[in-house]
């Protein structure tokens, strides 16, 4: 059974997983606007991850016997200066998400909860990937470049990554 502050913390990951998805929805929409077909793809299909991310947690709070909680939302940022703040915004949330979990296992290990820090095993090693995914991207955008025929193949590149 969960602590009522680690159930408290795994609901407030939650809310932030569910964040996660919004804001890459939000920004595969600007992509297909900006026509960034590739790289809308690539988002709207890590919306979708982050939405599992976020079900995997619900799921585990309701198998200990605690209560997920849903709240409200924040609306995520619609507008994007460019391809490249997209994904330098992308890096700097998936950071923000990666010192949450690290925090939620120091918790677990805190509250000797080894059941969830054991459960949490698998978001430590999702967050070393998706940090590890942004960097790549950056890194591509970094030498292909953005200007004239540039956008085209990091748009390519991104899609590719689906």
């Amino acid at each position: 059974m969960l602590t009522t502050k680690m159930n408290d913390a795994l609901n407030h990951q939650v809310a932030l997983e569910q964040y996660s998805a919004n804001l890459y929805l939000a920004m595969s929409s600007w992509c297909r606007s900006h026509g960034l077909e590739g790289s809308a793809r690539f988002l709207a299909d890590h919306s979708k991850e982050e939405q599992g991310h976020m079900m995997k947690l619900f799921d585990y709070i309701n198998d200990t016997g605690a209560t997920a909680i849903i709240t409200a939302i924040k609306q995520p940022p619609n507008e994007f200066d460019s391809v490249e703040n997209v994904f330098k915004t992308t890096l700097e949330h998936e950071k923000t998400i990666t010192a949450s979990i690290n925090a939620l296992v120091d918790l677990a290990l805190g509250e000797k909860d080894y059941s969830t820090f054991n459960f949490l095993q698998w978001y430590v090693a999702e967050q070393h990937e998706e940090e590890r995914i942004f960097h790549a991207i950056l890194d591509k955008i970094g030498i292909i470049g953005t200007e004239g025929r540039g956008l085209f193949m990091i748009d390519r590149e991104i899609g590719a990554m689906v």
